[in-house]
């Protein structure tokens, strides 16, 4: 016969291992990889996976969400919840980017990662200021260099730029929507 509430009974008690992923994501201070925390759990990616699934389909309808980027996840505020929490942390509102600036860090998203040639070459301007812009509000980071002459450096996007736009990961950009020039040798054009 088992005593209830009796103190000289250790009673352990084993958390899911959905449970002990979410644990470690709440406290990782960065985006932590599968990878990592199969390690540290000592169990295979593949479990991990299944348990971000599950914290996943627990957070829908609730004020968190697991954010994903460059196969690394964390745990942020729902995008819905952001008027109420900036009103909390009285802090202003989000910025506005200009037009050169999401057309900039569109074609970052879409292309990373990209040099500000190829950029340049895409929009038809010189990015210089815009690429300065984006990096100095941490929507973009500097990833690399490439090989090539002159070694240009390589820009991402980061997680700041899923969180500014309220995304979950890069699967919930919107398609591109590409039509080839008729009679042209040239770059495709997107429609807008």
């Amino acid at each position: 016969m088992i005593e209830e509430n009796n103190p000289d009974i250790e009673q352990e008690q084993e958390l899911e291992l959905s449970a002990l992923v979410e644990a470690i994501l709440f406290v990782s201070p960065e985006p932590i990889s599968a990878e990592q925390i199969a390690k540290l759990l000592e169990t295979t990616t593949r479990q991990i996976k299944k348990a971000f699934e599950e914290i996943d389909a627990a957070y829908q309808g609730r004020g968190l969400r697991l954010q994903y980027h460059n196969n690394k996840v964390q745990i942020t505020t729902a995008p819905e919840a952001a008027p109420v929490l900036e009103k909390m942390l009285e802090l202003e509102t989000t910025s506005i980017l200009s037009q050169a600036a999401l057309e900039t860090l569109s074609i970052i998203a879409y292309q990373q990662p990209i040099t500000r040639p190829q950029i340049d070459s895409i929009r038809g301007v010189n990015s210089d200021g815009v690429l300065r812009t984006l990096l100095n509000k941490g929507l973009i980071d500097d990833v690399g260099r490439t090989d090539g002459p002159g070694r240009p450096i390589l820009y991402s996007t980061t997680p700041e730029f899923l969180k500014y736009f309220g995304l979950t990961s890069y699967d919930d950009l919107p398609p591109l929507d590409i039509e080839e020039i008729p009679d042209s040798t040239g770059p495709k054009v997107l429609k807008g």
